[in-house]
C-alpha cells in the first residue's frame, strides 16, 4: 500500500527507506509475540515504517548560484532500521532508525578559535580559556563557552559554562582570556571539549582539540 502510495503521491517519491528486515509489528495480542488471535485474525503487516528526506541547502541555494548544483552539503545514511518485539504495551510493536548525518561546513576556516591554558586539574578553583575570533565575527554579551564531553550530542549537554563578557580577566587585540569554575567538573576528570556558543548565530561556531581533566 505504501509503495503503491509512492508511484501516484509526488511529495512521498522524494521519502527513503530503508529494507524490512524485520517481522511485521502489527497486529500481536498484547503483552505477547503473537499474532491476532481474535476473531478478525488480522493479517500481519509493516505499519509502522520509518520514512526519510533531506532538503540540501543546494537545493534552494544553487538556484540563486550560491553553491554548485551537484554539490550536497547535508548526506543521510540509515544504519540500523529495526522492529523491538520485546515491547507489548500495544498491539504494534515499535520500530527505531539510527542515521549517519554528515554535514559539509559552508565556511573552511573556524569563525572561533578557542583552547583550554595550562593544565586542568579539579582541585583547582578556576580553570583559564584563550579564544580569537575573525574580524566580521558578530560576537554577543549573551555568548558562552561550554565545557563538554567527547560525546556530548546537544548544545545542552554541557558540563558547565562561561560567559565570553562577565568572566573575561584579559584582552588583547589577537585574543581574550576567561575562566571557569571547576565546581560543576566531575571530580574523577575525563577526556573534554570547548565550545564556542554564539547568541546571534543559534549555534556552536569553535570547538577545541580533546584535552583531559
Amino acid at each position: 500500500q505504501l509503495n503503491m502510495a509512492k508511484k501516484k503521491e509526488a511529495f512521498l517519491k522524494e521519502f527513503k527507506e530503508g529494507p524490512l528486515q524485520f517481522k511485521p509489528t502489527y497486529k500481536f495480542d498484547r503483552y505477547s509475540e503473537v499474532y491476532d488471535t481474535s476473531e478478525k485474525k488480522r493479517k500481519p503487516a509493516w505499519t509502522d515504517r520509518i520514512l526519510w528526506k533531506v532538503k540540501n541547502l543546494c537545493e534552494v541555494a544553487s538556484k540563486e548560484s550560491e553553491f554548485p548544483e551537484e554539490e550536497n552539503l547535508i548526506s543521510v545514511t540509515l544504519t540500523n532500521y529495526v522492529g523491538h518485539m520485546n515491547y507489548g504495551i500495544s498491539d504494534h510493536k515499535p520500530v527505531t532508525g539510527t542515521f549517519k548525518l554528515e554535514m559539509k561546513p559552508l565556511v573552511s576556516d573556524p569563525l572561533v578559535v578557542l583552547s583550554p591554558e595550562g593544565e586542568w586539574n579539579v582541585e583547582q578553583q578556576d580553570v583559564n580559556i584563550r579564544y580569537s575570533v575573525v574580524p566580521e565575527f558578530p560576537s554577543s554579551a549573551w555568548d558562552w563557552i561550554g565545557l563538554f564531553q567527547v560525546t556530548f550530542r546537544h548544545v545542552n549537554d554541557y558540563i558547565t559554562y562561561a560567559w565570553v563578557e562577565d568572566d573575561e580577566i584579559s584582552s588583547n587585540k589577537n585574543s581574550k582570556q576567561v575562566y571557569m569554575s571547576t565546581s560543576e567538573i566531575p571530580k574523577m576528570g575525563g577526556e573534554f571539549l570547548l565550545c564556542y556558543y554564539s547568541n546571534n548565530l543559534h549555534s556552536i561556531v569553535g570547538i577545541s582539540e580533546p584535552f583531559q581533566v
